[in-house]
């Protein structure tokens, strides 16, 4: 057996491959838990699995992972997870940890067809890298090369870079937040909270991302819309900037549940107009192909790869 698991800051996901099928999924809310030691005790509970029979695993953490790959603290959570302290208590082999964009990023790109939304078809290139982006409670973005049949994962901080205002709209946006933070990064834009701080900008009010998203695909004239317009457009122009940056004609991968929950209004044009938007190069941009990811467990998928890498 093989476990993989996908270790963020409000839940976890675990699961173990048995015979080449991926089994005994379980969802736990961290809060729950004392620390992942005690967490990972339960689904071996909850699963009657003998720790014994556990051949390799892989975790994938929403966190910095230490240099030598052996521990990693989350960020969002005041846990941390030592990979020899778990394999001493559990009579575990040493589980490989990964940064949780990582995993995601593999499972994304290594995704069926099935488990995938075409938004541009575009004209893809087997041999050219594949970008993946993700908007969630944060901004993730990693890189992903082909390399001898296998994939290779670069993670990176794009999510922090610099936002780019398009329009007066936008950098009126920008100097609401510079006003609260200070510098102003894509993900104060493109995310859970930038959705939020959207609608506050647009409408004065503060709502949960999930209300904003449900108002906006109920009613196309409300201030949610709008909120979301925006959002979608600051979306797109960020994810075709980092496309540009490393020539992702491999593809764009849109992972996440923001995505997934936004499909008919990413279909509609707003995302895909400010991807394309680049001036002189919006030629290359309009051949990269651009999926959404909707594998609900996408995390596990890739940090299974990662086990067996």
């Amino acid at each position: 057996m093989i476990l993989c698991g996908d270790i963020g800051g409000t839940k976890s996901l675990l699961g173990l491959e048995r015979e080449g099928k991926l089994a005994s999924k379980r969802r736990y809310a961290n809060a729950d838990f004392e620390d992942f030691a005690t967490l990972l005790a339960a689904f071996f509970a909850d699963t009657q699995t003998d720790p014994s029979l556990i051949s390799g695993g892989c975790l994938a953490v929403a966190g910095p992972i230490a240099d030598d790959g052996r521990s990693a603290r989350l960020t969002n959570l005041p846990w941390s997870i030592d990979a020899d302290a778990l394999s001493q208590h559990f009579g575990l082999p040493v589980l490989r940890l990964a940064n949780d964009f990582a995993a995601a990023a593999l499972g994304a790109v290594a995704s069926s067809s099935a488990q995938r939304l075409t938004l541009q078809e575009g004209e893809p290139l087997a041999t050219a890298p594949c970008l993946v982006v993700g908007a969630g409670t944060g901004l993730g973005m990693a890189i992903v090369l082909p390399q001898g049949g296998q994939w290779r994962v670069i993670a990176g901080e794009g999510g922090h870079a610099a936002f780019a205002p398009a329009d007066e709209q936008q950098l009126a946006l920008w100097t609401f937040l510079r006003a609260r933070h200070g510098r102003v990064t894509w993900e104060r834009v493109v995310s859970g909270p930038g959705l939020v701080a959207i609608h506050e900008f647009v409408a004065g009010v503060e709502l949960r991302p999930e209300e904003i998203a449900t108002r906006a695909l109920a009613d196309p004239h409300s201030a949610e819309h709008r909120s979301l317009e925006l959002f979608l457009a600051a979306y797109g122009a960020f994810a075709g900037d980092m496309a540009l940056a490393c020539l992702a004609r491999g593809g764009v991968f849109l992972a996440g549940g923001i995505a997934s929950r936004l499909l008919p209004m990413l279909r509609q044009g707003g995302f895909l107009a400010a991807f394309n938007a680049k001036a002189e190069h919006a030629a290359i941009a309009a051949r990269m192909p651009i999926h959404v990811a909707t594998d609900a467990v996408l995390g596990l998928h890739g940090a299974l790869r990662l086990a067996k890498a």
